[in-house]
């Protein structure tokens, strides 16, 4: 069985670069195992769902999935490629990074408390380090992105199952943030929108993962072409 990696070529033999991507695969999945803990047992509870109500840890739960379903398939424990989801949750993660940034820098006070970063250590996680170490993956070890549709499927089913959590049960059972509109909307920013302009925010947003989605493959396909190895398992 041969292995890929971005950086392999014929100075890594094969054996070496299985170790590789062992290696790196046990170090993504117990990063994520290990966040995904601290934040299940260690946030706070003091509203409705605690954490659950975030996209973030939504993209959190579904990185720490995909990465145990890499260590089954680099430890033979698995064949299922999971290609859809893996896909998926690249684009989530990337959504994730984008939306959290650019309402950082255009109003801090919409995704923080006290419009400052938090803990260093896991905000950069969270929003930068989680979701890069999920793409190398995706793109340079597993190549994902070949079935485009099961990936399309499982971000609209996604997507439309965060909207539907956040709008009919989150908001009807929490009480904070509130905003000129309505509040327990999960960001603050929000609660200062009537139901449309919330409904056309959700919907271009899911326009936009879709076209990452098709970015991906692009960029995927690019990958496959240059490197010409078979895809890591």
């Amino acid at each position: 069985m041969r292995w890929a990696l971005p950086w392999s070529s014929a100075v890594l033999s094969d054996a070496q670069k299985a170790s590789a991507v062992s290696i790196y695969r046990w170090a993504v999945f117990l990063l994520a195992a290990g966040y995904t803990i601290r934040m299940v047992l260690f946030s706070e509870y003091d509203g409705f769902a605690g954490p659950f109500r975030y996209l973030t840890i939504w993209a959190l739960i579904l990185s720490f999935f995909c990465a145990s379903r890499m260590m089954a398939l680099v430890e033979g424990r698995s064949d299922a490629r999971w290609d859809g989801l893996v896909g998926a949750t690249a684009v989530i993660n990337l959504m994730v990074v984008f939306l959290y940034w650019r309402l950082f820098f255009a109003d801090p006070t919409s995704v923080t408390r006290d419009g400052k970063l938090g803990d260093w250590w896991l905000e950069y996680y969270l929003h930068a380090l989680g979701p890069l170490l999920q793409w190398i993956d995706a793109l340079f070890i597993h190549r994902s992105f070949t079935r485009l549709r099961a990936s399309a499927l499982w971000l609209v089913g996604i997507v439309i199952s965060y909207v539907i959590w956040v709008e009919y049960i989150v908001q009807s059972l929490a009480n904070t943030p509130s905003g000129s509109v309505t509040s327990g909307l999960p960001y603050r920013f929000l609660n200062d929108l009537e139901l449309g302009g919330r409904m056309t925010f959700y919907a271009t947003n899911l326009v936009t993962a879709l076209v990452f989605l098709l970015v991906f493959a692009g960029l995927a396909a690019a990958i496959r072409r240059v490197l010409r190895q078979p895809a890591a398992h």
